[in-house]
């Protein structure tokens, strides 16, 4: 019996030590995981930190290629140049203040090697030339001008075919603001001069009464590359090395506010131009005003802030034919929301020519009406 209760409490305390061992291995396992956990905590958060540091240096390193994208168009422009500044010339000539210079580009039409530049640079000017960007000059003589759109094609005496090298002219009507442009010229006499910047605004007019007789040029591109004296006539290129407009003006004392005629005046008024000397089929509506503002709605007690104002209607004209009145506030040309004079302007010069019906979107008293009318002819120009 004693033997028994030996062997009995032997087994009790054997029992006893194995379950001490478990519970001291499992204690050990917690403990382990328990440090285990904190040590995968402590990893994830320094690839955390990893992360954030790769983070950073590929956002440092995108801002590396960005600068190196800039410098490769940097590199472009300079291909550019040499592609197209053996198509930009010097004109000069003598008027009965003295000496002219401007600029223009030569242009292939039909075979035929023609100079566009600005009616301005050429307007009573003798004694005409062109001269190359290598130098050789030639006597040259106007084939046809339009002030209406500040335009005019030459013709030069005395060259041959291999002297030309024509620029490509593509249409101005695919231009956004925004979008980067270039100019070369002859500033100030400084031949092969080249200025980049952007389209700052489209659908501007400006107005040069010297020429026009008071007549808007309608539909100009507005663009902050800079353009001085003697950049007129000379080409506004996109970044293929396409004329994309034809710089005419600045704007006295302003940081880089210049002009430039559209590519789309020159497509719609090449033939005209070469063919006849002429071009008259700027639209003609007989009527003067100004725009429309908050403040004069409220004078006028008008239902419309916007738009442009009949201020007077020219007897016999277009207007007065179709029974437009002072007062009448134009809102839209064919459905299209007209909101200020260039818009109406542009608007014209761009979609519609002499002799052709639109339908004007008038505010009169509160109502709108539509009256149809027949677009004239502008009178001839200013000799």
């Amino acid at each position: 019996m004693v033997k028994n209760m030996s062997a009995s409490r032997r087994g009790a305390s054997s029992a006893v030590l194995i379950l001490i061992l478990v519970a001291g291995l499992i204690g050990g396992a917690l403990i382990s995981s328990y440090i285990l956990m904190r040590r995968i905590t402590t990893l994830e958060n320094d690839i955390s930190n990893l992360e954030s540091e790769v983070s950073q240096i590929s956002g440092n390193q995108t801002v590396y290629n960005q600068n190196v994208t800039i410098y490769q168009n940097a590199t472009a422009l300079s291909e550019l140049y040499a592609h197209v500044k053996d198509s930009v010339v010097l004109i000069s000539g003598t008027t009965s203040s003295g000496t002219v210079q401007g600029s223009g580009f030569i242009y292939n039409y039909t075979g035929s090697m023609v100079i566009v530049t600005n009616n301005h640079v050429v307007h009573g000017a003798t004694g005409i030339s062109v001269t190359f960007s290598d130098g050789d000059g030639f006597a040259a003589s106007v084939n046809g001008t339009d002030p209406y759109a500040d335009l005019a094609v030459l013709t030069v005496s005395g060259t041959s075919p291999s002297d030309f090298k024509p620029l490509q002219i593509v249409r101005s009507d695919t231009l956004k603001v925004g979008d980067p442009v270039v100019a070369i010229g002859a500033p100030f006499g400084l031949v092969g001069s080249l200025t980049s910047r952007l389209v700052s605004a489209l659908g501007r007019t400006i107005s040069e009464q010297e020429y026009t007789g008071g007549f808007a040029i309608a539909n100009i591109i507005q663009t902050s590359t800079a353009i001085n004296p003697g950049n007129s006539g000379g080409p506004l290129l996109n970044f293929n090395g396409n004329v994309v407009g034809i710089t005419a003006a600045i704007v006295a004392n302003s940081q880089g506010l210049g002009f430039a005629v559209p590519s789309n005046a020159i497509i719609n008024e090449i033939f005209s131009l070469v063919t006849t000397g002429s071009y008259n089929g700027h639209p003609y509506v007989g009527v003067s005003g100004g725009d429309m503002d908050f403040n004069q709605a409220q004078s006028m007690h008008a239902s419309v802030t916007y738009g442009w104002r009949i201020g007077q209607v020219t007897s016999g004209g277009p207007a007065a034919g179709a029974g437009v009145h002072i007062d009448d506030i134009i809102i839209g040309i064919n459905g299209t929301r007209i909101t200020n004079g260039d818009e109406m302007s542009s608007y014209l010069e761009e979609k519609a020519v002499a002799g052709q019906t639109v339908v004007l979107n008038i505010s009169r008293g509160g109502q709108t009406l539509n009256l149809t009318l027949v677009l004239g002819t502008r009178p001839p120009p200013p000799a």
